[in-house]
């Protein structure tokens, strides 16, 4: 007689998503979430840098965008500005109220990494396949409404949730199209085995034709796909991560300039200060240095 079969567990597929890799990069934060009651005619203004996100509650709102885009927003409508572009919303018709949250991101990483992405990403609420957006926007108002204990937190994780979903959604629609960039890249879904690969273990001295079999791809292949979406031929891609991931341990870290280098992958440490030296104009220990001054 066998065994009764037990509950079968499927675990998480990590192997293709090196996006979470490069959020965690970036140090992605949703904060400072806000409710706005506006009469008609009352504009909000968002500063430059001000990494933000928009949740139409009752419309029409207007989101002018400094460079000239025009957008009208109504009910159930999101617009996330994920490169800072500075942006204004206007109460159009009659009272309008909608709910912003903002972002925190090592800038550093993070502006070379966005910086493919449009300037306005826009869903809209009642477009099929976005069924989560309403249950998202009802959980952030009722912790505005009524916050408890967790409810920044809670808060904070939603906010990443809908910027998540918002590239998500961005990269569905726009079929790869958009600008070569690291997070182009990261959301195609042929290239996410090696990208996940290189993000897990970059200081691998991987070879295009490793990371073009795990792509299950051709190397020519692999190659012309991987430079026309990230930007960057794959060595240079994984130069280019080897330094950001060592930027943000020189800054966030007390390590050893060298035992860092070593770590992802340098022979020598002056192999890697004169990389880093190239990548970001200064030397491991004043990259540091300058962060742990006082402002």
């Amino acid at each position: 007689m066998s065994d009764p079969v037990g509950p079968q567990a499927a675990p998480l597929d990590a192997s293709v998503d090196a996006l979470s890799d490069v959020l965690d990069m970036i140090h992605l934060r949703g904060e400072a979430l806000t409710s706005v009651r506006a009469a008609g005619g009352t504009e909000v203004r968002h500063a430059p840098g001000e990494r933000a996100l928009h949740l139409v509650e009752e419309g029409p709102v207007e989101l002018v965008v400094d460079e000239g885009t025009r957008l009208r927003l109504g009910r159930g409508d999101m617009a996330l500005l994920a490169t800072g572009t500075a942006h204004r919303l206007r109460a159009v018709e009659g009272d309008a109220s909608w709910m912003s949250g903002r972002f925190l991101v090592e800038e550093s990483a993070a502006s070379p990494l966005l910086a493919s992405l449009p300037e306005v990403i826009v869903l809209r609420g009642a477009e099929p396949g976005l069924e989560w957006l309403p249950l998202s926007a009802g959980l952030l108002a009722a912790e505005i409404a009524d916050p408890s204990a967790g409810s920044r937190a809670m808060a904070s994780r939603l906010l990443d949730l809908l910027f998540i979903k918002a590239l998500r959604a961005w990269s569905d629609a726009d079929g790869a199209g958009g600008s070569p960039g690291w997070l182009t890249a990261a959301l195609d879904r042929s290239l996410g085995p090696a990208l996940w690969a290189i993000h897990r273990h970059p200081e691998q001295p991987w070879t295009v034709e490793e990371l073009a079999g795990l792509a299950s791809l051709s190397r020519a292949a692999f190659a012309a796909r991987f430079t026309r979406l990230a930007g960057d031929p794959p060595a240079r891609y994984l130069a280019r991560l080897r330094l950001a991931r060592a930027a943000d341990r020189i800054a966030t870290t007390t390590e050893p300039v060298g035992a860092i280098g070593k770590a992802l992958g340098y022979e020598s440490e002056a192999a890697f200060s004169r990389a880093f030296a190239r990548e970001y104009g200064t030397a491991p220990r004043d990259w540091r240095a300058a962060r742990k001054a006082p402002e």
